[in-house]
């Protein structure tokens, strides 16, 4: 089994919106990717942010913590348990609203969701029960 270490963010826009992900596949996801040699796991966060969604204007309210969980297949739906993944993720707040994803390929659409519709919405159990034990803090 092979081991990696990702990192992103719980993002808030000033509506209460909370940010989401389209990954490759048709999974949905907080923003988030792997941690690239020399970087911090908030310097990740702040970088897969931007690349999956055109956000840049981020302000930090808190390190969440982090998860395991195996990586999402391929099909979108089943776990590839060949990698396990420890997940980081930081609390932001954004004033910006418009979402324009930079890499089109691997994250095709985000989109803004009200915090009761994340749970619903995100694909990976692992990440639905994160949310729900961090739910109170946003």
């Amino acid at each position: 089994m092979r081991k990696t270490k990702s990192a992103g963010g719980i993002v808030v826009n000033l509506e209460g919106m909370i940010l989401l992900i389209e990954q490759r596949g048709g999974s949905w996801s907080f923003p988030k990717g792997k941690i690239e040699y020399g970087e911090t796991p908030l310097e990740t966060a702040k970088r897969e942010i931007y690349e999956e969604s055109g956000i840049s204007e981020l302000k930090l309210i808190e390190d969440l913590g982090s998860y395991q969980r195996y990586q999402i297949a391929d099909d979108g739906e089943t776990e590839d348990k060949s990698v396990l993944k420890t997940v980081f993720i930081f609390l932001f707040t954004t004033t910006q609203d418009k979402i324009r994803p930079i890499d089109t390929h691997s994250n095709p659409q985000a989109k803004w969701l009200k915090k009761e519709e994340v749970s619903n919405q995100l694909t990976h159990i692992k990440d639905k029960e994160f949310f729900q034990s961090i739910i109170e803090k946003i």
